[in-house]
């Protein structure tokens, strides 16, 4: 039988929205458990070393060379079945051998089903090394380190915590980051968001205090307990640091997003800025919101040249939520002939007459008389209008600049049915009569001289 490839020891945890952005962390990468393969004069000098301690028994010959046999099977032979069938021998005859010869056993087992990924299993061995005692205390360490990261890379979040706890108290000296990064990843994933901040921040804290970077992870699963806890300028100050050291796209985008969920609206438009300038501003959802920020931001004729080149390169689909942007963002810039052609496509593609009703309008104040007729009957058409009246409004407007005076008072009429509309339908409709008056009286006079 041939040995499995072991898989990459780390494992990739559930991935978090903050916001319009995807937030993900990696776990702390997992060691592989070590062999631990030791000669007696190497676990002589291991006991003498800690005699202080503990007193721990020998690893006899016989049973080192057993183990050994299992270890050649598995290594060099890529036989795992042979291998753990020598150590089962060895198993049988456990009552003859002391706690050390025992743990070396079951860690042998463990690293044998580690490689050929049976986590389980591996997990239920090495849980059977840290039960035989005594046995070294920097191997029982090494092993309670190597349960906590597969525990983790297993889901198993409360034995992490458990088995880190236990090497804790085994520690003399202060704990290492690395430790209490994988206390903050297990409390996370129990939704104990407040142990998670305080275990994590000290990671980080430590390690900058050692003159160290902190771990690309480790800062993303701080920024990812502290959006858990509501604390967004927390977020934000992660956020900043990730941006410093790692210059990544995605971090200016989110950074830019906490900006705007602080209501740091100009921040927010200022690091979206300078990602676009940098190249970092490529999803046609990042586009679009960059529009958006400008469009709020009082800067139309950016958002509109941002969207109109994404369409042209096909980054944005022309499509009704698009189109629909992109015209009002050309009208608000005051570039009618631009808003119009394209407000004029988002219209064709509405199910709704809104659209055609807001067409008539911008149509109206250009001027163009007929076409803004044309939009309101084919909005009158689809109907579903928040304010029908203002159509009939627009369409006697129109008919009167096309001195239809007798059109247009029926339209007017209409629009005065409506209580949004009434007030102005009567204004115009009273001053339509009087200038259809006026005409007609001019038309009797002419026609008398």
């Amino acid at each position: 039988m041939m040995k499995k490839q072991a898989r990459p020891l780390s494992s990739i945890l559930p991935s978090m929205l903050l916001s319009a952005a995807v937030f993900t962390f990696t776990v702390v990468a997992v060691s592989a458990p070590s062999m631990f393969v030791a000669t007696d004069a190497h676990a002589q000098e291991q006991k003498a070393s800690e005699k202080k301690t503990r007193r721990v028994p020998t690893l006899r010959g016989k049973v080192y060379e057993q183990l050994s046999r299992a270890q050649t099977a598995a290594d060099e032979a890529g036989n795992v079945d042979e291998a753990i069938a020598i150590l089962k021998e060895v198993e049988d005859k456990s009552d003859s051998m002391n706690s050390y010869e025992k743990a070396m056993m079951y860690n042998f087992f463990g690293f044998i089903y580690y490689n050929n990924e049976d986590y389980d299993k591996a997990l239920a061995s090495f849980a059977k090394v840290v039960e035989q005692q005594p046995i070294p205390e920097k191997f029982e360490m090494t092993t309670l380190f190597s349960l906590a990261q597969l525990n983790l890379m297993q889901s198993n979040y409360d034995d992490t915590i458990k088995y880190i706890e236990r090497w804790e108290s085994l520690n003399s000296g202060p704990v290492p980051p690395k430790n209490k990064v994988i206390k903050a990843q297990a409390y996370y994933q129990n939704k104990q968001y407040e142990l998670a901040a305080d275990w994590i921040t000290q990671a980080v804290v430590d390690h900058e205090a050692e003159g160290m970077l902190p771990d690309e992870s480790w800062l993303i699963l701080q920024r990812a307990v502290f959006y858990e806890l509501k604390q967004p300028e927390k977020v934000k100050d992660v956020l900043v640091k990730l941006v410093k050291l790692f210059d990544e796209p995605k971090y200016w985008i989110q950074l830019a997003g906490m900006f705007g969920e602080l209501g740091e609206e100009r921040k927010q438009l200022a690091i979206m800025e300078t990602a676009y300038q940098r190249g970092f501003v490529e999803s046609s959802a990042d586009i679009f919101n960059m529009a958006q920020l400008y469009y709020y931001h009082r800067a139309p004729y950016k958002g509109a040249k941002l969207m109109e080149q994404a369409m042209n390169d096909g980054v944005l689909e022309k499509n009704l939520r698009n189109l629909k942007f992109l015209g009002q963002s050309w009208s608000l810039a005051k570039e009618q002939d631009k808003a119009i052609p394209v407000m004029m496509q988002a219209a064709n593609l509405a199910d709704d007459g809104e659209l055609d009703a807001q067409l008539a309008q911008i149509l109206l104040n250009e001027e163009r008389w007929d076409d803004a007729i044309n939009a309101v009957d084919r909005a009158i058409e689809k109907g579903d209008l928040r304010n029908p009246g203002l159509v009939y409004l627009v369409k006697g407007m129109a008919l009167f600049n096309k001195k239809q005076y007798a059109l247009a008072l029926n339209q007017l009429a209409e629009a005065e049915k409506h209580q949004k509309s009434r007030a102005m339908a009567q204004q115009w409709k009273s001053f339509v009569q009087g200038e259809k008056n006026q005409a007609e009286r001019l038309a009797e006079e002419l026609g008398a001289s």
